[in-house]
C-alpha cells in the first residue's frame, strides 16, 4: 500500500475516534445504552477504526508496539457478524478507557509518517 493510502486510513481512524469521543463527552453507560442513535453511531465508528486499521503496514504498526492492532481488527468483525451478542458494557468500555489512548496512538503516527525521515515518509 502506497504510504499516502495508509495516512488516508490513519486520518479515517482519527476522524472517527474524535466524533466518538465528541458524541460521548459528558455521557454516561445508561445514556449510551438508553439512545439507540449514540449506540449504534459509536458501534459504526468503532467499526470505521477497525476497518481503517488494516491498512496500516506493519512497520508502521511497529512504531506502537502499545497498541492492540489485532484486537482493534478483531473487534470490527464483532461488530459486523456478532451483533446480536454485543455488550454495552464492553463497547463503552472501549470508549472510556481504549480510545483517547488511541486516539494519541493515531496522531503520533501521522506525525511521524509526515515527517519525512521514517517509514511511510511521503
Amino acid at each position: 500500500m502506497a504510504p499516502r493510502e495508509f495516512r488516508h486510513a490513519l486520518d479515517d481512524m482519527l476522524a472517527a475516534i474524535d466524533g466518538i469521543l465528541r458524541a460521548t463527552a459528558g455521557k454516561t453507560l445508561a445514556d449510551y445504552t438508553g439512545d439507540w442513535l449514540l449506540k449504534h453511531g459509536v458501534q459504526r465508528g468503532i467499526e470505521i477504526v477497525s476497518e481503517a486499521s488494516r491498512a496500516v503496514p506493519d512497520d508502521i504498526q511497529m512504531l506502537r508496539p502499545d497498541v492492540p492492532w489485532r484486537k482493534i481488527r478483531g473487534i470490527g468483525n464483532v461488530l459486523r457478524h456478532e451483533y446480536h451478542s454485543l455488550s454495552d458494557r464492553i463497547i463503552w468500555g472501549i470508549v472510556v478507557d481504549e480510545l483517547p489512548s488511541l486516539r494519541e496512538a493515531v496522531a503520533f503516527l501521522l506525525l511521524y509518517s509526515s515527517r519525512g525521515d521514517g517509514p511511510g515518509a511521503p
